[in-house]
């Protein structure tokens, strides 16, 4: 039997990404998670991963102040020490830089909250809104220097309703994220980067 693919996830905040990730490596599934990693003690990931019996770690970019190269330098050390085969950024707040990237090349996911290449960076929800746009939704691709941009792994839309706010929006795409980023996980996990559609 071919060992377990493992799979590092990066976080900022509660992690839902993660939790959804997490919940889906098990079974016939080609990966098991090795390693949460947060930017902050106080990611409320990090409690979550722990009682999910996974390893956690943190390195908090604020002592760095602003050294990027300093600050990835440590968090690529426990990165390396889980023998991570994937890295998924899942929520990851802190831009990375090429150098970083360029550790794990095609081998690091992220999900963004647009479809892209509509609306990199942040705001997504409310570019949208403002825009008039009739569906919005959610993006899986590989990592490249270039934020939010590499490869397509996989996309979800929903419609967008007449008098969303961004907060409808967010939450609605929030639900396609939970089903997309595992799905994508698992193709990609097998070796296939043929990327995962979802339909609204």
């Amino acid at each position: 039997m071919t060992p377990h693919k493992k799979v590092a996830i990066l976080i900022s905040g509660g992690g839902s990404n993660m939790v959804s990730l997490a919940k889906s490596m098990v079974g016939d599934h080609p990966a098991r998670p090795c390693l949460v990693l947060a930017n902050s003690v106080d990611a409320g990931g990090l409690v979550k991963a722990a009682d999910m019996g996974i390893e956690t770690a943190y390195v908090d970019h604020r002592p760095f102040k602003g050294d990027r190269a300093a600050f990835e330098a440590e968090l690529v050390k426990p990165i390396l020490a889980s023998g991570a085969d994937i890295v998924c950024l899942a929520g990851f707040m802190r831009v990375l830089t090429a150098d970083f990237v360029g550790q794990f090349k095609g081998r690091m996911l992220n999900i963004h909250p647009s479809l892209l290449p509509k609306y990199t960076g942040l705001h997504t929800h409310a570019r949208a809104l403002d825009a008039g746009d009739h569906e919005h939704g959610c993006t899986v691709h590989e990592v490249t220097p270039v934020l939010d941009d590499g490869p397509l792994l996989g996309q979800a839309r929903v419609p967008v309703e007449p008098g969303d706010t961004a907060d409808d929006l967010a939450a609605r795409v929030l639900v396609q994220e939970h089903k997309l980023y595992p799905a994508v996980l698992r193709r990609f996990a097998a070796g296939d980067k043929t990327p995962v559609l979802l339909p609204s």
